[in-house]
């Protein structure tokens, strides 16, 4: 039989579960995520650092777990909620329960709740922290920390340790330097597919680092966390910027870049999570339905001469794209490499590297 768990948000609300998972408490940042499929890509995507992430779709973990559909080797959520999770699943590529892969990497779950009620409290107050636990009380000194949680450090806790390098599954065309921020290995996979030879650095590097593997573009990765906290990581961005080197930003990319220029970000209420997230290109006016995990956005009016809206979100109008006319370089909010989710905006690494073609 299963042991009670419990879900304590800042603001007192408490909902009574069941724990699933490995068994331990935990505190994070709550965030939703409506996307209907992809649990596995979400669980192992770095840019969660930090939060406890709630699945909208109340079926989770039917098709298994499938190792080949990771998106990094370790998750770094704090936690996890479902309304139900499948004890059973069923696909010809499902090497393991979900359960257990939760256990054996270490994360605590809480099932059996109403997800949909959580997620509309969220969407009233905004992102929460919240704290799974064992017992229903919690102590006046337990809510003041749960209140003070804050996620720091982010990037410096996802990206990776030294330098590798990843060749192109054929012909090698193209030099690309990944600066990896928390990188999702679809990137990496869309950019080895077009013939690019991938050399990933961790997010410290230095521009001088960068410029001296002579790359012919550079790949700004998505990532977690405040884009402001990264000092560092902008003053080398606007070194990079200043070389003339075509440049493509996903997500924490887009924003990092965007900081590098002059612009500015800002919270959202509650972010954009999920495979269903429509953005309009304001050149042809076609809207594309892409993916997206962010809880940041550029401010739209904060961009100085020389870059220029691209993309809009469908539902608040908020910035999903920038183009520069400054330098060889464009950035977008959501997720082209879209594992999983909708393809359709891959053409952009295309475009990327056609960028990169008329620049050499």
């Amino acid at each position: 039989m299963s042991r009670k768990a419990y879900l304590i948000l800042e603001n007192g609300i408490v909902f009574e579960g069941e724990s699933f998972g490995a068994e331990k408490e935990t505190m994070g940042e709550l965030v939703f995520t409506t996307a209907m499929t992809g649990y596995l890509e979400t669980l192992t995507d770095p840019s969660y650092y930090g939060q406890v992430v709630l699945q909208t779709f109340p079926l989770i973990g039917n098709y298994g777990v499938i190792p080949a559909d990771f998106e990094t080797d370790t998750p770094v959520l704090k936690g996890y909620i479902v309304r139900e999770w499948c004890q059973a699943p069923s696909n010809f590529r499902c090497e393991g329960q979900l359960d257990a892969f939760l256990k054996e990497k270490g994360v605590p779950g809480i099932c059996g709740i109403d997800t949909r009620a959580l997620t509309r409290i969220v969407r009233e107050y905004g992102v929460l922290n919240c704290k799974i636990q064992y017992k229903p009380d919690t102590t006046d000194e337990e809510m003041a920390a749960l209140k003070a949680y804050t996620i720091k450090d982010a990037v410096e806790s996802t990206t990776c340790s030294e330098q590798e390098v990843f060749m192109p599954e054929g012909e090698e065309k193209y030099n690309v330097v990944l600066m990896d921020f928390g990188a999702k290995h679809n990137i990496g996979r869309e950019l080895n597919k077009r013939g690019c030879k991938l050399t990933v650095v961790p997010a410290h590097t230095s521009a001088e680092e960068i410029l001296a593997l002579d790359p012919d573009g550079i790949m700004l990765s998505n990532g977690p966390g405040d884009p402001a906290e990264n000092v560092q990581v902008i003053e080398e961005l606007k070194k990079l910027c200043a070389a003339n080197i075509p440049i493509f930003g996903i997500c924490l990319g887009h924003q990092l870049l965007a900081l590098a220029q002059g612009g500015k970000t800002a919270k959202l209420h509650y972010g954009h999570r999920g495979a269903n997230q429509p953005v309009k290109e304001l050149s042809s006016g076609r809207v594309f339905i892409t993916s997206q995990n962010h809880g940041y956005a550029v401010v739209s009016d904060s961009l100085h001469e020389g870059a220029e809206v691209s993309f809009v979100n469908g539902n608040d109008g908020t910035c999903e794209g920038v183009v520069y006319s400054n330098m060889p370089a464009f950035s977008v909010q959501f997720h082209p490499e879209a594992c999983g989710g909708p393809q359709e905006t891959s053409f952009l690494f295309d475009k990327f590297m056609d960028m990169i073609k008329e620049n050499k």
